[in-house]
């Protein structure tokens, strides 16, 4: 493998997972096992493998983190704060799917657990991942 003598940015996934539900909509949330963020709330994602696409690495990483199976997932957009991420420079790409229902879900990997919130009702999230829900949903 080639290596850079200039440092690279990581490439990160994010998955908003959702369900429209009157009166409110949910969202699937992680929380973070290990740090940086540990016992933070968090859209379930992780970094990209060198051997798979974007949209696969959410996919897996859905399922690693909450058991949750999806085909597809839909990209939103990227995000590219500077420092959104205190280990290193970090882009991610973020994909959704709307679910038809609230499916069981569970921690797993580097989640702590799994949970369904109503988006009027979030906890304090990790990252930069207020905003990206706040630009989501608006």
């Amino acid at each position: 493998m080639y290596t850079y003598k200039y440092p690279r940015a990581a490439l990160t996934v994010d998955a908003i997972v959702y369900v429209k539900s009157e009166p409110t909509t949910f969202v699937l949330l992680i929380e973070r096992g290990r740090e940086p963020y540990k016992n933070k709330w968090a859209l379930p994602g992780g970094f990209v493998d060198l051997d798979e696409t974007l949209e696969k690495a959410c996919i897996r990483e859905l399922e690693e983190e909450t058991g949750l199976q999806v085909e597809k997932m839909q990209q939103f957009r990227a995000y590219d704060a500077i420092n959104r991420d205190p280990r290193h420079r970090t882009i991610s790409v973020v994909y959704s799917v709307e679910m038809e229902e609230l499916g069981p879900v569970k921690g797993s990997d580097d989640a702590a657990q799994a949970k369904w919130f109503s988006i009027n009702d979030l906890p304090e999230l990790a990252f930069d991942h207020a905003e990206i829900l706040a630009d989501f949903f608006k």
